[in-house]
């Protein structure tokens, strides 16, 4: 993929050239089904959003982000990210409001764990509720955990998408994963 590119296209789709965004969508498309893909990986079996709707959906919500100055390709996969999280959590509180209930259970934010196990509807609003309570404290440690957690960026793409150091991203990560766990841990 073109960085340059796709760098290029997003700063000619911010200055209004609306031809940008075709051009656009075929050099994101793959990356944004990597992170779509990724991020269903933790849901539950039967879960009636699939990669190409999820990657769809989020593609159309940002290119209807007119007012954003798209500053590179990183910036761009960041927004991505955090629009991938609101349409799942969008998602699980219709599907919540339908069933009404359901047991917690313990949630903790490794990998390993939500990609055997998958994640429930109420995991993935009891973490955004825990993300909720975050951002009160810290907004950028929010963001740290919707790129990597949400997105499945690694910590290097979360350092450019945000535009903050390497030493910071792995700090916050850290604090964040503590954090959250712990409140998780006591909701559940």
């Amino acid at each position: 993929m073109d960085k340059v590119q796709i760098t290029q296209l997003l700063k000619a789709h911010s200055s209004g050239d609306q031809k940008a965004l075709d051009k656009l969508f075929p050099l994101v498309y793959e990356e944004m089904r990597k992170l779509a893909h990724y991020r269903l990986l933790g849901e539950r079996s039967g879960h009636t959003l699939n990669t190409t709707d999820l990657v769809h959906e989020a593609y159309l919500k940002l290119v209807d982000f007119n007012r954003i100055e798209w500053e590179n390709r990183a910036h761009f996969f960041g927004i991505a990210s955090q629009v991938m999280r609101n349409i799942l959590v969008d998602y699980a509180l219709k599907k919540k409001a339908q069933k009404r209930g359901g047991d917690k259970e313990l949630i903790t934010l490794e990998k390993q764990d939500i990609a055997e196990e998958g994640m429930s509807l109420n995991d993935i609003l009891a973490i955004h509720q825990a993300l909720e309570q975050l951002a009160e404290k810290d907004t950028r440690q929010v963001r740290i955990v919707e790129c990597r957690f949400f997105g499945g960026l690694s910590l290097e793409e979360t350092a450019k998408a945000l535009d903050i150091s390497l030493p910071t991203v792995s700090r916050d990560w850290k604090m964040a994963r503590a954090w959250l766990n712990r409140e998780l841990s006591n909701s559940g």
